[in-house]
């Protein structure tokens, strides 16, 4: 009831700035993922703690709450910002901002400062978090709400594939290609690197500031002022799932390379084409989610073109990683048991979001106490699982915000500070007890997750049980 006319006669022609968000989506995965790869890289450069080196994602998730709270407090107080300007110019300003923070690498990386590093990453930083606010919530836009989490889940997908080849990619470029000859560490492996994905932001801004991109505003902004997010208990609780969520992802991301060096004694780069597995499994988890998800196809089409996906998408990664096929033949049995959980959990986001914690949970679990592959292989498992939780999560909680929809984006967003803290603190564990030991705190992370797709199964479970059934 809120978008003019335009935007109705608009409404049938999203599949070009859908592509287009999806391509942002792409580089600001690979991006974010870079980080993994800078934090053995600078621990060993200038000689830090695990807690030293998990300033990285202290700065850079930090940003995002520290960004997202500017966003809320101007919303509360002027009026939804987005609303004003539009979510093109947004978009937009998020990639100019972003595309700085990738140029100050080059300053940092030219007087080899540790400070340096981290304000640049926290720039970066703040350039996705508004990119977060925008994107998220546009792509939730453009369609029907009931595949809002089918939509998101396809662009997170893209997400994930930047994630993906971000450890190969990136590692390549940082600790072979860029690196000292004799093979020593030097902060100048980063300059060139990060001026390129400076210069691939712009590329892609200039794309996007060409494409026609439907407007959603409301006519009022003064309907949107205020605290009336906060009265939706579901947003109230999606904003802790995803802080534990970011977290809880970000956290195991991390510490995979330090985990492989302890257990496994592989080196920085062996371990980065394992870390491609772990968020090559969320690529995967992340397409079967938008079919799954998808409430116009029947469960018979469903598990066709889910397996299709999944083949697709395992050949893709395989072709990516410099392992053996008998290397990563293990990764099969987790696609399957993903698989039968997005079946168990009937195309209903929220159950589907319980299941997959709980999974997790036990894969934490058997990281925690196991040695050797069968403790490598429950850690890399655990990225296939954490595939459709940011989307479910995310949609879950900005379901039925209505006109306060960018207002809540903006609160679920701010909790990605998750990605700051959570780091921090199992930096801190694997520094008293082990890198295996510090897995417990991901553990109450995605126990928190399970809680929360079980309180929105109950209470939006009468709107599941309609979308389930259309699927049918």
């Amino acid at each position: 009831m809120f978008m003019n006319k335009e935007v109705q006669s608009q409404s049938r022609n999203y599949t070009v700035p859908l592509i287009t968000i999806t391509l942002l989506f792409f580089m600001w995965g690979f991006i974010t993922c870079m980080n993994d790869i800078l934090i053995p890289y600078l621990k060993q450069l200038f000689k830090l703690t695990f807690f030293e080196s998990m300033l990285v994602q202290f700065c850079f998730f930090g940003a995002y709450f520290i960004g997202s709270l500017i966003y809320f407090l101007i919303s509360i107080s002027k009026g939804d910002p987005i609303n004003k300007v539009g979510y093109k110019k947004g978009i937009l300003f998020g990639i100019g901002l972003a595309a700085l923070g990738c140029i100050l690498f080059y300053p940092a990386a030219t007087f080899s400062y540790y400070p340096l590093f981290l304000g640049a990453l926290f720039i970066l930083g703040l350039g996705f978090t508004v990119l977060q606010i925008t994107a998220n919530a546009y792509v939730s836009l453009l369609g029907s709400e009931d595949s809002a989490s089918s939509r998101l889940n396809m662009t997170q997908a893209f997400n994930a594939f930047g994630t993906t080849i971000a450890p190969v990619l990136g590692g390549h470029l940082i600790f072979e290609l860029f690196s000292e000859p004799d093979g020593t560490f030097s902060a100048v492996a980063t300059r060139i690197p990060y001026l390129i994905f400076a210069a691939i932001l712009l590329l892609v801004g200039l794309l996007i500031s060409r494409v026609k991109l439907p407007s959603f505003q409301t006519e009022t902004e003064e309907s949107v002022q205020g605290w009336g997010a906060l009265k939706f208990n579901h947003l109230k609780f999606g904003v802790f799932a995803m802080f534990c969520y970011v977290g809880g992802e970000v956290a195991v991301g991390s510490f995979i390379i330090s985990f492989l060096e302890e257990t496994m004694k592989f080196n920085e780069a062996i371990s980065k084409n394992y870390l491609s597995l772990y968020w090559g499994g969320a690529m995967i988890g992340r397409f079967l989610g938008a079919i799954s998800l998808n409430h116009s196809i029947s469960q018979a089409k469903k598990a066709i073109y889910m397996l299709g996906a999944a083949t697709l998408v395992f050949l893709v990664i395989f072709s990516i990683v410099d392992l053996s096929f008998a290397q990563i033949s293990f990764f099969l049995v987790f696609i399957l048991l993903n698989f039968a959980a997005f079946f168990v959990g009937k195309a209903a986001p929220a159950r589907t979001l319980s299941i997959f914690a709980a999974i997790n949970v036990i894969l934490l679990i058997s990281t925690m106490v196991n040695h050797g592959e069968l403790a490598m292989y429950s850690v890399l498992g655990i990225g296939i699982f954490n595939s459709i939780m940011f989307s479910n999560i995310y949609t879950l909680a900005i379901s039925g915000l209505g006109k306060y929809t960018s207002q809540g984006s903006s609160l679920v967003v701010m909790a990605i500070l998750g990605g700051a803290i959570v780091p921090i603190f199992q930096g801190y564990l694997a520094d008293q007890f082990g890198v295996q030991h510090s897995f417990i705190i991901p553990v109450f992370c995605y126990l928190v997750i399970l809680i929360f797709g079980a309180y929105c199964t109950k209470y939006l479970g009468h709107v599941e049980s309609t979308e389930a059934k259309s699927g049918h």
